[in-house]
């Protein structure tokens, strides 16, 4: 196999308009490159979402490449210096939508698993890859489903690398070990409208929640750990009134977000919040919504191999991060023992002219060989 391979697969891929949560075929592409090796197909479509778990072996360990075909939508196409789905060489760089995030990851999953395979085709334990259309989207009917399927028949994961981008500078100079979880609110601070001249025929919830808002901004969540940042609270749109200044609003819509470590949990946040509103005696609704519970990979076995086949490849050292927003890590932890994000550099993710580093694209794919090489010795 010659170091174009994973270039090739990657402007296959790129070239296939697959906004979320349209895979374009590029699943059915994947398959049919892995079942020539000994891979198993089985597509899991829910709803709009496609899913493929594809698999060789049956003995243990699992390792398992996870990711996303489906990308963001281009935006204003007169903006790209190339068009977005013509995968284009420019600069030393590969330019495309989804060069990035995430499909050069996803063609360098396949090239390293060709050739480990073509190397040892009687390898040691199993090789996986779970790939979904919506991680981009909503993410209801994507690996969270699978995941479900795959817990439910205990098909369960030991070392699992999310393609996700991930370099800061270098490629492999960082590497997610965990994700901080997401946790949003939605409060209606209840009052009673009326003239601003007739203060006393009025209740206003702007000033009722005023005491409670500075004791939330102020509220020390937690003190994070080695692994994660303290837990952060932040208000991202409050809202009140009519548009005139002579009327006192009968309500006042705050919505916030906690970006939790893994020294919080969702419901001592959720108690937390209700008890500072309470304590300052104000009227609301609250309703919640947790995108993604935190996670963590302590550093072991996997974080190790990670760090020496980088080092091999790449000559960089890396470091442990859980920075960033989420992924679909949250989901497959539930059934990995150990979960890395390794993947591009995040540069220009989501961005107009997104790209990757042409030279970048053999070492991923050689960095991902070497850990399944490591990982199922």
């Amino acid at each position: 196999m010659t170091e174009t391979q994973s270039l090739d697969l990657a402007k296959q891929l790129i070239a296939r308009a697959s906004v979320t949560p349209d895979d374009q075929g590029c699943q059915q592409l994947l398959a049919e490159r892995l079942q020539k090796i000994g891979f198993t197909a089985e597509t899991l479509n829910f709803g709009d979402t496609q899913n493929i778990w594809l698999r060789r072996g049956t003995g243990a360990p699992l390792v398992c490449f996870a990711g996303h075909t489906d990308v963001v939508p281009t935006g204003p196409l007169e903006k790209w210096t190339s068009p977005p789905f013509t995968p284009t060489e420019r600069d030393g760089r590969l330019y495309g939508r989804g060069a990035a995030d995430m499909k050069t990851s996803i063609a360098c999953f396949v090239t390293a698993c060709e050739r480990l395979v073509a190397a040892n085709p009687d390898h040691a334990g199993s090789i996986a890859l779970l790939i979904t259309s919506d991680e981009e989207g909503d993410a209801y009917d994507g690996t969270t489903k699978v995941v479900d399927v795959l817990k439910a028949r205990g098909e369960l994961i030991d070392y699992c690398i999310v393609g996700e981008p991930t370099a800061v500078t270098n490629l492999g100079d960082m590497l997610k070990n965990g994700r901080r979880g997401s946790l949003s609110g939605n409060l209606t601070v209840k009052g009673k409208q009326g003239h601003i001249a007739y203060p006393h025929l009025a209740v206003n919830p702007v000033h009722t929640f005023a005491s409670a808002l500075l004791e939330l901004t102020q509220e020390v969540w937690d003190k994070g750990n080695e692994y994660f940042p303290p837990t952060s609270f932040q208000i991202s749109n409050i809202n009140g009134g009519t548009g005139a200044t002579n009327v006192i609003p009968g309500e006042l819509n705050v919505k916030f977000n906690f970006r939790f470590s893994t020294e919080s949990t969702e419901e001592s946040l959720k108690a937390r919040v209700h008890a500072i509103l309470d304590k300052h005696g104000v009227e609301y609704d609250l309703q919640w919504a947790c995108s993604g519970q935190p996670f963590l990979t302590q550093a072991g076995k996997l974080t190790d191999v990670a760090r020496a086949a980088i080092g091999e490849v790449c000559g960089v050292e890396t470091e442990l991060s859980t920075s960033g927003g989420t992924s679909d890590g949250r989901f497959i932890k539930a059934i990995a023992k150990e979960l890395i994000e390794l993947g591009p550099s995040n540069a220009t993710i989501h961005q107009i002219d997104e790209n990757v580093l042409l030279e970048d694209i053999p070492k991923l794919s050689a960095v991902y060989e070497k850990m399944l090489q490591g990982l199922l010795a």
